[in-house]
């Protein structure tokens, strides 16, 4: 994979959960890992996801007031910010297991950012997708959002104008719709995520499993050619040297059509003492990349997930992302093959 990663984040209203009854309602939201739901069957294909369809989805990130509390006892200054970079297409050939997130909300359409992972029960046929949990679940409030399809290398070759309704959809989707059968957030996110102002943030990301339509058999990993493992062992975040992170970042000045990284030596951010510290980067990425993978290096040369963006201010200066430990792992079991053998 080539290029630099990175995204950042504006605040939002929060959304009137009017309709909120007309989605899957978690339970069990506040116990152990074990009884966030592996399984829910509102996910399975009920609506279709056109090209129009996915270019109108706005961005849905979780935004952190600029003059939000930030322990400073833990937390390193502030990172300069790094400019976005354009990743080159065709991103089928550098940077395949990145892509889009779209969902349903009781606010419409929204969008975000996905990695295809590897299961470590399924080596070599994966169909897992790492994101924030923001970007599947309500977090405190306990629902689980609708509809949820995940696109490899969307818009491919970097084109404009994808909301044509006449643009061919190998384009856009060149690798397919994956839709997601299964999901499960941390337990963290599950009992502490809000929409503004970084509540739960430290354990703000999800596993999705997911299918192509028409084709079942497949894995999304045998379709891309490959995945990225999620390390659950990185170091320390003083002692990692640099992350790359990517994204669909989708507010002025990006449109969401294109795929954008930023690259810096992280530092430590705290939001709340009694959660753990998050990695922070700069970067201008905004509206959209939340889910976006964050990349280490090893020293073998193969890159692996460290993390996920999931909050930034409102400046785009900076982004935060969890550092993964051992509920991670156990998402994945919770929502990969082991599911499947359960």
């Amino acid at each position: 994979m080539k290029g630099p990663v990175g995204r950042a984040v504006r605040p939002w209203g929060v959304l009137l959960w009017v309709t909120a009854a007309l989605l899957f309602t978690l339970t069990g939201c506040q116990g152990p890992p074990a009884e966030v739901p592996g399984r829910v069957g509102e996910f399975t294909e009920p609506e279709t996801w056109s090209s129009s369809d996915m270019a109108e989805a706005t961005p849905y990130d979780m935004a952190m007031p600029d003059k939000a509390d930030i322990d400073p006892r833990v937390s390193d200054p502030e990172p300069e910010a790094v400019p976005a970079e354009p990743e080159q297409a065709p991103y089928v050939e550098n940077a395949a297991v990145l892509g889009k997130v779209f969902f349903n909300t009781p606010g419409g359409r929204r969008v975000c950012s996905g990695t295809a992972v590897t299961d470590p029960a399924d080596p070599g046929a994966s169909s897992l997708v790492w994101t924030a949990g923001h970007c599947v679940h309500t977090g405190r409030t306990g629902v689980f959002y609708r509809n949820i399809v995940f696109v490899p290398s969307y818009n491919n070759k970097a084109l404009s104008g994808v909301s044509s309704a006449d643009r061919d959809t190998r384009e856009i989707s060149p690798l397919g719709v994956w839709w997601a059968d299964r999901a499960s957030v941390s337990t963290g996110w599950a009992r502490e995520g809000e929409e503004i102002g970084g509540a739960g943030a430290a354990y703000d990301y999800a596993v999705l499993h997911v299918r192509r339509s028409g084709d079942p058999t497949e894995s999304l990993e045998e379709a891309i050619g490959y995945a990225i493992p999620v390390a659950l062992d990185a170091p320390t975040i003083t002692r990692i040297p640099t992350l790359k992170i990517w994204g669909y970042p989708a507010e002025t000045p990006f449109d969401g059509n294109l795929l954008f990284s930023c690259q810096d030596r992280p530092g430590r951010l705290s939001i709340a003492e009694k959660d753990p510290t998050l990695y922070r980067i700069g970067c201008t990425m905004n509206g959209g990349a939340s889910g976006g993978g964050w990349f280490m290096g090893r020293d073998d040369g193969t890159l692996v997930l460290v993390s996920n963006t999931s909050v930034g201010p409102s400046s785009t200066r900076w982004l935060a992302g969890p550092r993964l430990g051992t509920e991670a792992k156990k998402l994945l079991s919770t929502v990969g093959a082991d599911a499947d053998a359960g």
